[in-house]
């Protein structure tokens, strides 16, 4: 697997957002990141592969653990990162700022981060971006008792989640533990 530790990452675009993801790639490579885009990779592309197909190819990357973590953008970052989420051990987010980027590694251990070139200014989403690639679940972020095994027991109910037995289940979520999280410390 090609690991944030090793400074790999996978990156995809559609035509709306190819200016943010460059900018970032850019970025990234001069401090040493090997980078794999998978594309949209210029705005001038002759027929662009729309933002649906982009998304399921790096979703399929990560679903077969290829890459332990990407960046996808789009015009909003919703549209790939709904195509992505379709892909098993996908877990995306669709960010704006740097706290929520720091947020969806640290709090939501995410693989995917998603943002949109129309809403995103490229220095934002560099920074976005880094605190993505720079952190990892329960990092220093928060400091409330048990954050890291709260969340660490959502993402793993989320990765065991299977639907049909969620169904069959009468819509009752297959508990693998409780974690109780203790009270936000003030600042």
């Amino acid at each position: 697997m090609k690991t944030v530790k090793d400074k790999q990452v996978l990156v995809g675009a559609d035509f709306a957002g190819v200016p943010l993801k460059n900018a970032i790639v850019e970025h990234l490579q001069a401090k040493g990141w090997e980078v794999t885009d998978i594309g949209v990779k210029t705005e001038d592309e002759e027929n662009p592969e729309m933002f649906h197909r982009i998304g399921l190819k790096v979703g399929a990357k990560i679903a077969e653990r290829e890459f332990e973590r990407a960046l996808i953008f789009c015009g909003t970052g919703m549209g790939i990162h709904i195509a992505a989420s379709k892909c098993p051990h996908v877990h995306c987010a669709v960010v704006e700022s740097v706290p929520s980027a720091l947020r969806c590694i640290t709090g939501n251990n995410c693989n995917v981060l998603s943002m949109g070139a129309f809403y995103v200014a490229p220095k934002m989403g560099i920074a976005a971006a880094e605190a993505f690639l720079e952190n990892n679940l329960g990092d220093g972020y928060e400091d409330w008792e048990n954050f890291y095994e709260f969340h660490k027991l959502a993402y793993d109910e989320l990765e065991a989640f299977d639907y049909e037995e969620f169904k069959k289940n009468g819509f009752e979520v297959k508990t693998l533990g409780e974690v109780e999280l203790g009270e936000e410390p003030l600042k």
